[in-house]
């Protein structure tokens, strides 16, 4: 078995390809071509942390894998990633195990090029200022992977510590040589934006609706078993696409609470959800329809975009030559 490391995982990850590949991966989701199970989750109480596993096989690929992720909010004040991981990649001729490989960076990388897709899809052409709200590794992730997808000639970061958002905001800046500065409310962040990406571990809602601006697209990525990132005017307002409905309506903590609860309080129900990413994909169900629609995005991360992003990886490594073999 071939096991490779964060470090290895990192170099042979490509942003444009994994998009590429997560199209037409999310189109075969929502035609009924991939197994894909509910997934499991158990609650950690004391430290509100959740362990999933997430089991996947993609005929179209021969792709046979499984993720297992803790999500640990409260990792954020230590030097701990909030969201931990490892992938495992089975043959699927006879179910011998072929990789074992980091899953934390791949989990951030396939998040937000998911989000880039979605972006593409249903994001205004000319949305050219990007909101991230978030000061952490889906935040930076997305401010990577955006930018791939629509011309972003200015970004502004929100968080709840100014200083990190500061601090992030002259990295991403160096890093990408685009304007990036750090706002001081969500109000003043999403004056003016076309594109916004939530990624945060709020328990309360951090893009308020009513500062919404017309024909903007909003990315919500986080997961709190406790709460939720968007408000229900947000919900209201927006035309919203999900990965897979089933995944996104499962019961916490695996669920989307921006979905669910509006759902159980009667605010929406289970109609309001539009579409899948791989509905519009197909051209099943349609996207943006005018320039003033507001368009959302609402992800709960599916194991199909991990076992892509791992087969990439994996291929990657036996061209090159990389990762360790190891005897189980």
């Amino acid at each position: 078995m071939l096991v490779l490391n964060r470090q290895e995982v990192e170099s042979l990850l490509d942003w444009d390809q994994l998009i590429q590949a997560l199209a037409s991966a999310m189109a075969e989701l929502s035609a009924g071509r991939v197994s894909l199970p509910q997934r499991v989750g158990v609650f950690v109480p004391e430290q509100h942390g959740l362990l999933g596993l997430m089991p996947v096989y993609l005929n179209s690929s021969s792709t046979l894998a499984t993720k297992l992720v803790t999500v640990f909010p409260q990792n954020t004040t230590s030097h701990l990633p909030s969201h931990q991981a490892l992938v495992l990649v089975f043959d699927s001729t006879n179910g011998s195990p072929l990789a074992m490989m980091d899953g934390t960076y791949i989990t951030a990388f396939r998040t937000a090029a998911g989000s880039a897709l979605a972006t593409q899809l249903l994001a205004r052409p000319d949305a050219d200022l990007l909101t991230i709200v978030g000061t952490g590794v889906q935040a930076r992730a997305h401010a990577r992977a955006i930018p791939r997808v629509r011309r972003v000639r200015e970004i502004r970061i929100f968080g709840r510590d100014h200083q990190k958002a500061r601090e992030l905001a002259e990295e991403i800046s160096n890093e990408l040589n685009i304007s990036v500065t750090a706002a001081t409310s969500f109000r003043e962040a999403a004056a003016g934006s076309g594109i916004i990406c939530a990624t945060t571990h709020s328990t309360d809602p951090v893009v308020i609706g009513k500062w919404l601006e017309p024909g903007v697209h909003v990315n919500s990525v986080g997961l709190n078993p406790k709460g939720r990132e968007l408000d229900n005017d947000t919900i209201i307002k927006s035309l919203v696409v999900v990965e897979s409905r089933q995944a996104a309506l499962t019961n916490p903590p695996a669920g989307a609470n921006d979905l669910i609860w509006p759902i159980r309080d009667r605010v929406i129900t289970e109609e309001h959800i539009h579409a899948e990413v791989g509905e519009i994909i197909s051209g099943t169900r349609k996207g943006r329809t005018s320039p003033e629609q507001i368009t959302l995005y609402k992800s709960v991360g599916v194991a199909v975009q991990d076992a892509v992003a791992a087969q990439i990886v994996l291929n990657a490594a036996l061209d090159q030559k990389l990762g360790m073999t190891v005897k189980i």
